[in-house]
């Protein structure tokens, strides 16, 4: 399968009458993307700002961040069985925004959702200060239960990325990067002497606002199955759980996985990438026994020589990590597994809450108990009233001079556990 991925580079954003994309410059038009979220009738309203890095803006609570892109040859399109009709992508030309996003953000779902601060040591630690981002606070009706108040912000952040993407559509991109994978058998015949790497990734599916979604089905509901990799920077995978802000994997972590881009960059050279091998992680144990079944029988079918293995949250899931690594092991493939860490507040206790022998080669994302000190911003997109409760915080955040003592847990993307973040440890 193969995808000509074109880039365009977003310098800079701006209000305007109309939408359009000019010399590297976003125009939007509030008003069309306005009419865009409120054909649903469980928002009552919806505001737009622009935060740019450097600017002492906080963003909060915030709930995706979404890369737009726009399918411009090929089967399918974006986010499909989402947005678009149910079709197998991957393959063909899609073109995506770089250099910004889409951030939906609003009044709190779940405790579990996050910061982004676009300058100070907030900034630091995520990658989503260094993005022009358009920023669409969702104010929900009255009286809406919590899942469906998810469920239409989560939509509407997909169809405002969705529009813009279209702006881009007969435009040509500043560069163009190819991907490209051979079946089983050819993959064989052209990379006899390489060894055979997978990507096994495994996906949040709890449930109760912790779910992903596969082609618009809620991975909890799935077995383990095969993936192309290009497939998900058609937007195959879309995130819609409200997990700890640090390891959670948004949307935009799905479209820009660096595990899968990494392997891209040494296929054909040091390995041959194989496949992406998705899998859920469950609440309860049978269904995590079976997964990890089933996810190392893939990598025994598969004749693979070694995997790299990402979580996403932790605790419960620390479980379908350990199970997944082990039974791989046992089928004679080398695993490298990519976690983060809960280690308390001075990095003393222990990190996971389950371990195992065979996952003796860790890859960290840093301690996501570390405390650090965010200072008062001169603005707030969306609100502060929900900051003492959210994972990482407490009833002593809020500081006498308006700044704020939290854990990483708050920010998002801190410790993400695909590895995009600036924390690891040797």
């Amino acid at each position: 399968m193969k995808l000509e991925m074109g880039h365009i580079f977003i310098k800079d954003i701006v209000f305007a009458e109309e939408s359009k994309i000019s010399d590297g410059t976003l125009y939007v038009s509030t008003k069309e993307l306005e009419k865009i979220v409120m054909e649903d009738e469980k928002i009552k309203s919806v505001s737009f700002d622009i935060a740019k890095p450097g600017e002492s803006v906080r963003i909060t609570p915030v709930k995706d961040v979404i890369e737009p892109r726009v399918k411009v040859e090929g089967n399918g399109g974006v986010f499909p069985g989402i947005i678009s009709k149910v079709g197998t992508v991957g393959s063909g030309k899609t073109y995506a925004l770089k250099g910004m996003s889409v951030i939906t953000a609003g009044k709190i779902v779940g405790f579990q959702e996050g910061i982004i601060d676009m300058v100070g040591e907030g900034a630091k630690y995520t990658p989503f200060s260094q993005l022009i981002n358009l920023v669409m606070v969702c104010e929900p009706i009255d009286d809406i239960k919590q899942h469906q108040y998810e469920k239409a912000v989560r939509m509407a952040g997909l169809k405002v990325a969705t529009a813009i993407g279209e702006l881009a559509k007969t435009l040509t991109p500043d560069e163009t990067r190819v991907y490209e994978t051979s079946t089983i058998k050819e993959g064989m015949t052209k990379y006899p002497e390489l060894p055979r790497v997978a990507y096994v990734q495994m996906l949040q599916s709890q449930g109760l606002l912790h779910d992903t979604y596969v082609y618009g089905v809620d991975a909890k509901q799935t077995l383990p199955t095969i993936l192309n990799p290009t497939e998900i920077m058609d937007g195959a995978i879309i995130s819609g759980n409200c997990v700890s802000a640090c390891d959670k994997n948004t949307t935009y972590h799905h479209l820009n996985n660096p595990v899968v881009h990494d392997l891209f960059e040494e296929h054909g050279k040091t390995i041959n990438f194989v496949c992406q091998i998705i899998t859920n992680e469950n609440v309860y144990l049978a269904d995590k026994e079976r997964s990890s079944d089933w996810t190392a029988k893939l990598c025994e079918m598969l004749d693979l020589d070694g995997v790299i293995i990402s979580q996403e949250g932790f605790g419960n899931p620390d479980t379908d990590l350990i199970m997944n690594c082990k039974k791989i092991e046992a089928k004679g493939v080398k695993t490298v597994i990519i976690t983060d860490e809960y280690a308390g507040r001075d990095g003393k206790s222990q990190s996971l809450a389950d371990a195992d022998a065979a996952a003796d080669a860790v890859v960290t994302g840093g301690n996501a108990n570390q405390v650090i000190i965010l200072p008062k911003l001169d603005k707030v997109i969306g609100t502060l009233d929900y900051v003492t409760k959210i994972a990482g915080a407490s009833e002593e955040t809020l500081c006498e001079d308006g700044s704020l003592e939290v854990e990483l847990q708050v920010i998002t993307g801190a410790t993400n556990e695909t590895g995009f973040n600036k924390l690891s440890a040797r």
